[in-house]
């Protein structure tokens, strides 16, 4: 079933993949980023010759995560030009390499606002469309990282699981209104995607040189660790934009709370499963078991 879905993020990487996934799956798709007249012209371009060439609904709508006006005007045009908006995919994020202490309180608030509380910017803006429709899909590409929690990526990290629990909490929020919410959580990708390209390191050089006396060269110690772990994995960044397609072609109800695509073999899976189990009982244990998605409505009082 086709519908309208909302990407941020989608200049590049992931979200990129994702929008000519969804596209060519037969969704109206308005992939969203940044000034894509000016710093993001080039991006945007690509992606409407994409859908010219192959005959899409892609379109291309401004959204800075970190604007509520900007995010505001993006919503309400995508609701005015189709008169809906059925789902959004939460994608929009940037990395940050480097020792902990060695980021500034001001570099740290900083990657929160893009990670996290533009999630949050988001869904004030698409809830309330959502809520009145009683129906419609919060998609949010997360990251195993925040299961396995790599080292020298703590900051990113932090901000990952935030999103995560954020996100989550949500889900039981709007469930009741018949809004599904499924957490895609992508291993890492050194390849195919500007994530790791694009980084930013902290700030606090000096720092960040004492570490290195230490601990050795961190750049050469992720790159042989990347090496290691990758070793004869085809670890494409397409699987997640084939992935979130898959999701939301599954009938409403059906689709996974979930969904880990990892060609690490991190054991992401068998630990979320558990989690997701201890997690719904204690819900219940609360009284709040109605909560939980994919939980049975609750009965009427008698």
């Amino acid at each position: 079933m086709s519908s309208v879905v909302l990407i941020t993020g989608a200049s590049s990487g992931i979200g990129n993949l994702t929008a000519r996934a969804l596209a060519g799956a037969g969704h109206t798709v308005y992939a969203s980023m940044r000034d894509p007249g000016g710093r993001n012209a080039d991006h945007a371009g690509e992606l409407l010759d994409f859908a010219r060439h192959n005959g899409l609904d892609l379109r291309i709508v401004e959204l800075d995560v970190r604007d509520q006006a900007s995010v505001d005007a993006a919503v309400t045009t995508v609701v005015e030009a189709t008169g809906r908006l059925d789902t959004v995919v939460h994608n929009a994020g940037h990395l940050f390499v480097g020792y902990v202490e060695a980021f500034t309180a001001e570099n740290v608030t900083s990657l929160f606002d893009v990670n996290v509380i533009g999630a949050q910017r988001v869904n004030r803006a698409v809830l309330p469309h959502l809520r009145a429709r009683r129906s419609g899909t919060l998609l949010y590409v997360g990251s195993t990282s925040s299961v396995v929690v790599p080292a020298f990526l703590g900051p990113y990290v932090a901000s990952k699981a935030a999103f995560d629990i954020l996100a989550q909490v949500t889900a039981y929020e709007v469930g009741r209104f018949g809004i599904e919410t499924t957490i895609v959580m992508p291993g890492p990708f050194t390849k195919g995607t500007s994530h790791f390209p694009n980084a930013d390191h902290a700030g606090d050089i000096p720092v960040a040189r004492d570490y290195d006396a230490v601990l050795g060269d961190m750049v050469a110690r992720n790159e042989a660790a990347t090496e290691t772990l990758f070793r004869g994995a085809d670890a494409d960044p397409v699987a997640v934009a084939e992935e979130i397609t898959r999701i939301l072609a599954l009938p409403p109800g059906t689709r996974p709370f979930r969904s880990v695509v990892d060609f690490t073999d991190a054991g992401v899976e068998e630990l979320t499963d558990a989690l997701l189990e201890a997690q719904e009982k204690f819900l219940d244990r609360m009284g709040f078991g109605e909560l939980f998605p994919g939980a049975a409505p609750p009965r009427p009082a008698a």
